[in-house]
């Protein structure tokens, strides 16, 4: 069997390659998960080729590694069994922008730069995560469920309808996408979950591990006619969060997060090392950022109703609270930190996560917001055990569903060409993990070492998931070596 001819024939030969000066780039990331090289890589241009490709790989029991940017962070795209690179950048057309049912429907290849360009010449916008870099695949991030920085219910969950192809090469489409007529449908394929079987968080945090998803339709907003962007400076990181208790489930605001001095130093910084350190050793402990927002109807009354909502709240239940337009002793800040959580990373900057030290590995989880002081300490004397200095940790707090939860993330900054600053932080990542998943932390993504920490402490959960990766992948060639198989 000659599978160079087999797979160039499927994609053409101009999309094959098994240069090892080409498959080196695949076999590493952000991470500092240990290199893996692929034996080849294709770049199909739809689903029939990907669903060609896979066919062949299942029949052949060749392993297949799904990759859909130039951008990964999680190890989860490196081959641990070596195989086939089904790199997917050239399906990259959005292919319906839909306004009247809110949605937008695109390939995996379309990138943070393509969509929010292409959607904001039609006066939309996606719902972002926090800074995803301009080249990295959009549906990507919403497959390892990147939480959005607005926090009102509506977007908690943007992802919508998609088209998987199985380990066997079948094509299958979820949701309201698979009925009669698509995309042509009453529902234009908005529900996630019905008329047809509802599979879609199946794949979601899979690593590749179940089915390529190949598109998918997007939950999409008008963007407002007026902002707000408010701040307040925090030393009390508990009184915050007290604060974000009382506003938030009435629905104030729209992008919401707490960030310390640490991290949005390295967010803002445009002249490194230098605006960096004055950053850093200026701004306040934490800083909640909060931006009111006017939609398409009555804009200026919704953002009156919520000021005066706010300011009777700080006035009768908040008196220490300073929230304002201004950040004392940062002229301008307001103008410069939107366009960031509306826009993606520019491509030409390096990543603020990476450019603090070289690398970055973060460790990012749920929990009730009443905690988050509880993890701020431990993570501080775990790091304090191993030498890690206590003011190089960023941390970043995203409240959802209304603060009913929260998503803690905890940057560990370090120089990826140092082999003992990578083994501190490896112990210090994996013994953090295990101790906060034994105090109530809810990883839901279970990536690279996490995941045999977190497999581990649900046997049962572990089991099932086997019995399904069987059922659907026999011959086990999605992305072998992750998760618990």
């Amino acid at each position: 069997m000659d599978v160079k001819a087999k797979l160039a024939k499927i994609v053409g030969p101009k999309n094959f390659s098994d240069d090892p000066a080409q498959l080196k780039a695949y076999s590493q990331d952000f991470s500092y998960t240990p290199a893996g090289m692929p034996n080849c890589v294709v770049k199909p241009a739809n689903s029939e080729e990907v669903s060609a490709v896979v066919k062949f790989c299942s029949e052949n029991s060749i392993p297949v590694v799904p990759v859909s940017s130039k951008i990964h962070f999680y190890g989860a795209t490196i081959p641990k069994e070596g195989g086939v690179i089904l790199d997917m950048t050239r399906m990259n057309k959005i292919l319906e922008i839909d306004p009247e049912n809110r949605r937008v429907r695109f390939e995996a290849g379309v990138t943070w730069d393509k969509l929010t360009k292409d959607l904001e010449k039609k006066g939309y916008r996606v719902i972002m995560p926090l800074t995803p870099p301009a080249e990295r695949s959009v549906l990507t991030d919403f497959m390892e469920r990147e939480e959005p920085t607005n926090q009102v219910y509506d977007y908690g969950e943007p992802l919508e309808a998609m088209e998987v192809v199985w380990p066997t090469g079948e094509i299958f489409r979820m949701g309201s996408a698979s009925v009669n007529g698509y995309p042509d449908s009453m529902s234009k394929g908005g529900n996630p979950s019905g008329p047809g079987l509802d599979f879609y968080r199946f794949f979601q945090c899979a690593q590749g591990t179940m089915g390529i998803v190949t598109w998918t339709n997007l939950k999409m907003e008008s963007i407002p006619i007026k902002d707000k962007v408010l701040f307040a400076p925090l030393e009390d990181i508990g009184y915050g969060i007290d604060f974000l208790y009382r506003i938030l489930p009435r629905r104030i605001g729209q992008e919401v997060l707490l960030l310390n001095n640490l991290d949005l130093a390295a967010i803002l910084a445009e002249k490194w090392p230098d605006d960096f350190d004055r950053l850093y050793t200026t701004l306040p402990t934490w800083t909640l950022i909060l931006v009111v927002s006017g939609l398409l109807r009555r804009p200026e009354e919704k953002i009156a109703y919520e000021e005066h909502f706010l300011a009777d709240v700080i006035k009768n239940e908040f008196p220490d609270l300073q929230l304002g337009e201004n950040l004392p002793g940062f002229p301008g800040l307001r103008k410069k930190i939107l366009p960031i959580l509306r826009r993606p990373w520019p491509a030409k900057a390096p990543y603020w996560k990476n450019a603090v030290k070289g690398a970055c590995q973060s460790l990012f989880f749920h929990t009730r917001p009443m905690l988050v002081p509880q993890f701020i300490t431990g993570v501080e004397e775990i790091a304090a055990q191993y030498g890690y200095p206590i003011g190089e940790i960023g941390m970043y707090i995203q409240p959802i569903e209304h603060n009913r939860a929260c998503r803690v993330e905890f940057n560990f900054f370090y120089d990826p060409a140092d082999e003992e600053e990578i083994a501190v932080v490896r112990a210090l990542y994996n013994e953090a993990a295990a101790e906060f998943l034994n105090d109530g932390a809810i990883f839901t993504r279970p990536y690279g070492e996490l995941a045999s920490i977190v497999y581990e402490k649900a046997a049962a959960y572990a089991r099932t998931l086997k019995r399904l990766k069987k059922t659907f992948d026999p011959n086990n060639i999605m992305n072998p070596g992750n998760l618990c198989f």
